[in-house]
């Protein structure tokens, strides 16, 4: 639905987990999502273009542990950005994740730090970085590079932030709104630039890359 029809070029399809920790049945959840998605992670990044415009482009999928992310979604991440800095290219992430991924412990963690260094990278070589929120995006996921986009749109009605609704409410011990931490009151609260339905997605995207071409264009004339 985003990307130009056989545009998208899959990188780093390889990569995979090697249980670093050796947790407790991780291998075996780990080929059971692979049967059952055809991944190897819960991320695939790539090279694709938005109505002609050349972008990297990653997209989490909910479906393999949650959109965990561990260090092998850290790692295909960074590469990405880092790719992404060398062509002079723009950044595309759709987001879906529960967070960290508990089996890695602090190899997982880390990942947090390590994408958001490389966001920082974007930003210093001026490269547009766009994250898209999809449902839900929370926790370290959220508080790293899902929150870092020059802009950032979110899908109408996904759960966005660090804790939901119920542990907000333990938390804080007061009654929160009851669309605290939707797509809407991240909004309301100016965390995200604008609500895009997903049929509105690949124009707004193409839009936005469209102008940040022109904009590099516009740069490097002279004066």
């Amino acid at each position: 639905m985003t990307a130009d029809e056989d545009s998208f070029v899959e990188m780093d399809a390889h990569v995979s987990s090697l249980d670093p920790l050796g947790f407790p049945e991780y291998k075996d959840k780990l080929a059971s999502d692979n049967a059952k998605t055809g991944l190897n992670d819960g991320i695939v990044t790539g090279t694709a273009r938005i109505e002609e415009t050349l972008c990297v482009l990653g997209i989490a999928d909910f479906a393999f542990r949650g959109g965990t992310m561990g260090s092998v979604a850290g790692e295909k991440l960074v590469r990405a950005m880092e790719y992404a800095e060398r062509e002079r290219l723009p950044v595309v992430l759709f987001t879906a994740s529960g967070g960290a991924r508990m089996q890695e412990g602090l190899l997982s963690l880390m990942q947090m730090a390590k994408t958001s260094a490389a966001v920082a990278r974007l930003d210093r070589a001026s490269i547009p970085y766009v994250v898209v929120l999809t449902h839900p995006t929370t926790a370290g996921v959220y508080a790293s590079y899902a929150s870092l986009g020059d802009v950032i749109l979110a899908e109408p009605g996904a759960i966005i932030g660090f804790a939901g609704l119920r542990v907000g409410n333990q938390g804080q011990g007061v009654k929160l709104p009851d669309d605290f931490q939707t797509s809407e009151f991240q909004m309301r609260c100016g965390m995200i630039d604008r609500i895009v339905p997903r049929k509105e997605m690949r124009n707004t995207l193409g839009r936005m890359l469209g102008f940040f071409a022109e904009e590099r264009v516009n740069a490097h004339q002279p004066a």
